[in-house]
């Protein structure tokens, strides 16, 4: 599934695109995503005047003051492709524009979904109303980490996977994190020293803005919105890297099962404190 860094890429990539372009039909495969599709007939003859991203959400706001709302899933892709270009297999959604161009949206499983909202009314939408913090933004920190997690029995892992109280840190990120600081996944989420939780905020940061710079990571179906692979997955610490030698200790790397998603870390390294 796309995460937080590979969602960033993919917005990324469309802004030069198609920022300021205007839409002059949609057309779909017939075939609902995950939800049924929007009513996209308010937005035709409309300018995209920006495309930001909350969580793992794109948002495409248009000029006539709604939002476009859309989750790739577990395998959406968009991509910019001239009109005359032909259709491909398991593409649903294509918005074309004045200049010729058209975004296309590509989703084999049909697992991602789309909403359409006015735009000053998005941080009350339901897909929105109980999100956590962004994490590349001062509001995460570590004392605000360890406030929301004063009663958390959860473990660590759990923890900043939860989308109540950070966005956007997936079973990937939050591995190569944890390991960076040196913190065992099952540790109590609320038993973290003040420091800990500091050096937990800042490495996750850093494995983010990493991953955002090499363009995410190559997992399954991930494809940036110019059609190439990221590469963060070259950087991979501990994950998926199960009986591999630790990069630092060379102790064999592990693998356990936390809340129904699969966790590496290195015992020697991230020792239970």
């Amino acid at each position: 599934m796309p995460e937080l860094p590979e969602v960033e890429t993919v917005v990324a990539g469309l802004k030069p695109q198609i920022t300021g372009a205007k839409l002059v039909s949609v057309s779909d495969s017939g075939k609902n995503l995950r939800y049924p599709l929007p009513d996209f007939s308010t937005l035709l003859q409309q300018n995209i005047q920006r495309v930001e991203r909350r969580a793992k959400y794109l948002l495409f706001y248009f000029e006539n003051g709604q939002t476009l709302i859309w989750h790739l899933g577990m395998t959406g892709q968009f991509h910019v492709l001239a009109q005359h270009e032909a259709k491909t297999k398991h593409e649903h959604v294509t918005l074309t524009f004045t200049d010729g161009n058209t975004l296309r949206y590509r989703d084999t499983r049909r697992f991602g979904y789309a909403g359409l909202c006015d735009s000053d009314d998005l941080e009350q939408h339901a897909w929105f109303a109980k999100l956590g913090v962004e994490p590349l933004l001062d509001d995460f920190s570590g004392d605000y980490l360890r406030d929301i997690l004063k009663t958390r029995k959860t473990s660590i892992k759990q923890a900043i996977m939860d989308n109540h109280v950070v966005v956007g840190v997936g079973n990937i990120y939050a591995s190569e994190s944890l390991f960076r600081a040196g913190i065992h996944p099952t540790q109590v989420a609320n038993s973290l020293k003040p420091k800990q939780y500091a050096l937990l905020v800042q490495h996750i940061k850093t494995v983010l803005a990493e991953a955002i710079e090499a363009g995410g990571s190559t997992i399954s179906d991930f494809v940036k919105a110019v059609g190439k692979p990221g590469y963060f997955a070259h950087s991979f610490k501990v994950y998926g890297r199960e009986g591999e030698p630790c990069h630092t200790c060379k102790k064999p790397i592990e693998k356990i099962i936390l809340g129904g998603r699969v966790s590496f870390f290195c015992s020697k390294c991230q020792m239970m404190k």
